[in-house]
């Protein structure tokens, strides 16, 4: 235990006076020594109030008469609290990760939920653990976007996807990154989802598409049938011409279109569905791949599956991450795997960040993973040095 760790200050809250007592003690036995209990919500929000207290942590029961845990949580939100919270309830399962997620929404940090009566390892685990609260990701305006994309600041990078039953590398996702020049981070994903919300990617695949096909051209012999996958925009999927680009760009450089993914996620569709169905169901006459991603996020996941000729699907990281301790979690992603099964749909995982993940996953019977367990979005040059390393990675796990 650190000096700055004793040093924390920890509110706990529970309406029961016995299990706040047991709280306290488990606490005091792993070192903490300045906790506040309270039975009350309102003396505990009173005491954040006090200039002269500054909590570092709060555990906080759902099921209070008073007030109860849900509104506890929008009044912490309201007066600016910015440490970290901890759900520790008697209620359902299914209640406290709604909970815990309603709190990571409102910029809470959160650190987990835990299940009554919670053991001193499980507190411990939770303290211990390491959380970034939503509102403090980097956060980028439409125009500094802009500005990247006029600088030639956004790169094409690649995350790899390998297959869980033997380890061969199966294919990439083709990702717009951003390579900032003043720190030399690349940023991907979420921390860019706001260029195109703001329509400020706009032809970047159109004038991407042919390098990204002459590059993994080069990559093919790490796999029998390796292969590329490119996210669609709402521009793509609106663009009657689209089948026709791609085809013709494919050909220019002699790659079959077999190898090609096309990953569409499930809100794009909604733009315009008639253009939408009209482009996806000419990509498939050409025996282009369609990828359904982020599965079961978006509206009406099941009428697109009944109409668009989907012929893989991709589980979105949600319902991945903890699939393998939360029964809900698990559930589902079993349900999504027999569903695709049913429809001869390839599957991949997306979220694959730990050991845990991989094992679980691959017992569901999941064909392929991707996330930072197999390795994170990195540039071209990276990947050779990366194969190489997963490949001694995956047999010692063999």
């Amino acid at each position: 235990m650190t000096a700055s760790t004793k040093q924390r200050k920890i509110l706990v809250v529970d309406d029961e006076p016995f299990v706040l007592k047991v709280l306290v003690r488990q606490l005091t036995q792993l070192g903490y020594d300045d906790i506040l209990p309270y039975e009350h919500a309102q003396d505990a929000l009173a005491a954040l109030e006090d200039e002269n207290h500054q909590i570092d942590v709060v555990f906080t029961d759902l099921q209070m008469p008073d007030m109860d845990g849900v509104e506890f949580l929008r009044q912490l939100v309201a007066r600016g609290y910015d440490g970290q919270v901890v759900l520790v309830s008697g209620e359902d399962a299914r209640v406290l990760k709604s909970a815990e997620k309603l709190a990571y929404s409102r910029g809470l940090r959160v650190l987990g939920s835990l299940a009554k009566p919670a053991t001193r390892e499980q507190l411990q685990q939770r303290l211990l653990a390491n959380t970034t609260r939503a509102a403090e990701l980097p956060r980028y305006s439409p125009e500094e976007l802009a500005a990247a994309v006029t600088a030639g600041q956004i790169v094409t990078c690649y995350q790899p996807q390998a297959a869980f039953a033997t380890g061969e590398v199966t294919g990439i996702e083709a990702l717009f990154g951003w390579q900032r020049p003043h720190d030399g981070r690349l940023l991907t994903g979420r921390e860019l989802n706001v260029a195109e919300q703001a329509g400020i990617f706009g032809d970047l695949t159109r004038r991407a598409l042919p390098a990204m096909l002459e590059q993994t051209l080069q990559w093919h012999a790490l796999g029998p049938d390796f292969r590329l996958g490119i996210n669609l925009s709402i521009d793509d999927l609106t663009s009657l011409d689209f089948p026709d680009f791609i085809v013709d760009a494919a050909t220019s450089v002699g790659f079959p279109l077999s190898r090609l993914v096309l990953e569409i996620t499930e809100t794009r569709l909604n733009h315009d569905r008639l253009i939408s169905l009209d482009v996806l169901t000419r990509l498939r006459l050409k025996r282009i791949s369609l990828l359904i991603d982020a599965f079961g996020t978006g509206e009406a996941s099941l009428t697109h599956l009944r109409d668009i000729p989907f012929d893989e699907l991709k589980l979105d990281r949600s319902f991945v991450r903890g699939a393998s301790h939360d029964e809900s979690l698990g559930a589902i992603v079993k349900a999504s795997l027999s569903l695709a099964r049913q429809l001869n749909m390839r599957t991949i995982a997306l979220g694959i960040d730990d050991a845990d993940d991989w094992r679980v996953l691959r017992e569901m019977g999941c064909e392929v993973a991707q996330g930072d367990f197999v390795g994170p979005p990195m540039m071209a040059a990276q990947l050779p040095r990366w194969h190489d390393e997963w490949r001694r990675r995956y047999a010692a796990m063999a």
